[in-house]
Formats: C-alpha cells, sequence, structure tokens
C-alpha cells in the first residue's frame, strides 16, 4: 500500500511550500463541501493532500468548519495518514507561546457539530480511548524538532465550542482537569478521523497563556495572529519533513488506526438503511461491501 499524507492546516497555515505537480481539486462528498478545495502534488515523491480547515481567508468559524465533508474528502483521495494542525491556548507554564505540542488525549467539550458519520439507518461505535496515532505523532515530533522547535510529546487537548475564548473561570476549572491545551477545532475531527480509519496526529501550535496566567493579560486575535505568523514557516518545514520519516510503502498501522470499524458496526445488514449505506462507502467501504 501506498503511503499518503493528508495535512490539514489551521489558523495561519493555509498553503504547503514544495509541492511538485500541484494542484488545487474540488472534491464532493456526502456531507456536502470540504472547507475548500483540496491541494494535491507530491512531496519529495510522496503523494500529499493539503485542506486548509478554516478555507483560505479563514472564512469558517470552529462550529461551522464542515469536519464531517473534509475528512471525507481527504479519505476518497486516497489519504492514508493524516497530520492535523492546529492553533491552541497553554493551560501549563512550561507550554510556551511558539512550542509545538503533540496532542495524545482529549477532553471534548464542544455541542453544536455533527460528529458521527454514522447514524439512524446504520449505528457504529468506534473506540477513541487512544484518538491519536502514536507512530505518526513521533514522526510528527521528529519534523518539528528536526525544524528547530521545542516540542512537548504528549499533552490533554480541551476541545471548546468557540468562537469566544475562555472566561477566566473556565480556563481555570479546565487547568484543574489536568488538560495542557485548549483549543476549538480538534474535536470532532480526531473522532471522525478514526470512523474513516485514517491514522491521525494532532500538531498544536502555542499561541498564548489563554487568561489564567497572572502575568499575562487576556487572549486576544492581534496576539494570536502575530504568533501564529512566526510559527508558520515552522509547520511549513515540520510538513516537508514527514514524507522522509513515513516513507512511500507504507505497512498496516501497528496501533489498528486502519482496521477500526472492524468490529464497530451494530446495525444489521438486513436493517441497514441502502442511502445511507451509498454515502458511508465514501469511508468505511472495506468494512460495508
Amino acid at each position: 500500500m501506498q503511503t499518503m499524507i493528508g495535512v490539514i492546516g489551521g489558523s495561519g497555515v493555509y498553503q504547503i511550500d514544495g509541492l511538485e505537480c500541484a494542484s488545487w481539486v474540488k472534491v464532493k462528498t456526502p456531507w456536502g463541501k470540504p472547507s475548500d478545495e483540496v491541494l494535491v502534488g507530491r512531496l519529495d515523491g510522496v503523494p500529499m493532500a493539503f485542506l486548509p480547515r478554516h478555507g483560505r481567508g479563514h472564512v469558517h468559524s470552529p462550529s461551522s468548519v464542515p469536519y464531517r465533508a473534509n475528512i471525507a474528502a481527504l479519505k476518497s483521495l486516497g489519504c492514508t495518514d493524516l497530520v492535523a494542525v492546529s492553533a491552541v491556548g497553554s493551560l501549563r507554564n512550561d507550554y510556551a507561546p511558539g512550542d509545538f505540542v503533540i496532542v495524545d488525549q482529549f477532553i471534548d467539550r464542544t455541542f453544536a457539530r455533527e460528529k458521527s458519520f454514522f447514524g439512524p439507518g446504520c449505528v457504529a461505535h468506534v473506540s477513541v480511548a487512544h484518538p491519536t496515532c502514536p507512530r505518526l505523532g513521533a514522526a510528527a515530533a521528529e519534523a518539528a524538532r528536526a525544524a528547530g522547535v521545542t516540542v512537548h510529546e504528549g499533552a490533554v487537548y480541551l476541545a471548546m465550542e468557540g468562537p469566544q475564548f475562555s472566561t477566566l473561570a473556565e480556563s481555570r476549572l479546565y487547568r484543574s482537569w489536568g488538560a495542557d491545551v485548549i483549543g476549538m477545532t480538534g474535536m470532532p475531527e480526531a473522532k471522525l478521523a478514526r470512523e474513516a480509519e485514517l491514522c491521525y496526529a494532532s500538531v498544536a501550535m502555542v499561541t498564548d497563556y489563554d487568561c489564567w496566567h497572572p502575568d499575562h493579560g487576556a487572549v486576544d486575535v492581534a496576539q494570536v495572529i502575530a504568533t501564529l505568523t512566526a510559527n508558520a514557516a515552522h509547520a511549513r518545514a515540520l510538513v516537508k519533513g514527514l514524507p522522509a520519516r513515513l516513507g512511500g510503502d507504507r505497512a498496516p498501522c501497528p496501533h489498528g488506526c486502519d482496521r477500526a470499524l472492524d468490529h464497530a458496526v451494530m446495525t444489521a445488514p438486513d436493517k441497514r438503511d441502502p442511502e445511507m449505506l451509498a454515502a458511508l462507502r465514501v469511508i468505511a467501504a472495506r468494512v460495508l461491501d
């Protein structure tokens, strides 16, 4: 099987340098249009697809991002490994603005988003006990360090609805829960990637200390944008280092990400809705056909 790397670019990351034979393509999915066209090409000989999460020009809020369409579009293009870059606030003293964090756990506090491809007509339950792929996360961490970035591995990401930033009381509460960083887009993206049997790594770029830190004022967009701009080159360098670390030939995921649906579908075959099955084959044909 051939590796194809999918990259979802978060705030401030709207392009990938060095893609050969690059072109923007429109992708239709049963869940509507993705956030934007997808930039496809080859990077150091390895196929790659890049999708700006908020759309070029940042037209989608965290709540309006079409998460299902985004994951389905990348799956339908043949992506096997998905690296998601996002901006976050730090809930720890030692995670400073400018640092990169490789997330391995989430607390999902979002409430206004569709969180599954499945539903009435075809019910499935996938495990997200370990929602990211350790193999892919380690490759992203190694690429980030090679780019000269301070990297922290293993962190809990608190996903809030937004678009407003936290109140001080909320920020203190999330710290007491053991959350390390806070953002608005990590969920349901990671859950949907698992349902689509994609290896998923979350690379969080720290932009601020949220509002809990006594020596820092409340979060403001100008501060976030300034740090994002400084980090954009590092994010692109991280992506450029992925093909050499992942290689062109892909073995089955040692952690089972690409077999997440093996025992997940609960609805009996004769009770499954045909129209829903037609849509689900985009992400789950392996277990439905």
